[in-house]
């Protein structure tokens, strides 16, 4: 069976490290990376970029504010999130947990 890619906005961290290449493994891609750190994160009414189809929020990389707007965008857009922290060990067990919708 053929799985079609999913495209992913990871968002928190600088770097992510070895995280693309793990998600590739799961038929998931990078389309975009967020740091978080813009102010304008924290704003209601985010909008998550075109054509995402998961969301992936690093938590020990982001603040409270930024992490519900970012939910609430994902909420909004029927995107599933996976919530995290930034290491590769903490997605896998993510990823295997499963998400809802994903």
């Amino acid at each position: 069976m053929d799985m079609q890619t999913r495209r992913a906005v990871i968002v928190g961290a600088d770097r992510l490290g070895k995280i693309p290449q793990l998600l590739k493994k799961h038929n998931i891609r990078v389309s975009r990376h967020i740091s978080g750190r813009d102010p304008a994160h924290q704003k209601k009414g985010l909008q998550l970029p075109s054509g995402t189809e998961v969301l992936i929020l690093l938590t020990d990389f982001l603040g409270h504010n930024v992490m519900k707007s970012f939910r609430a965008a994902a909420q909004k857009a029927g995107v599933p999130v996976v919530a995290c922290r930034r290491s590769v060990s903490s997605l896998q067990l993510a990823l295997e947990q499963g998400v809802k919708g994903l």
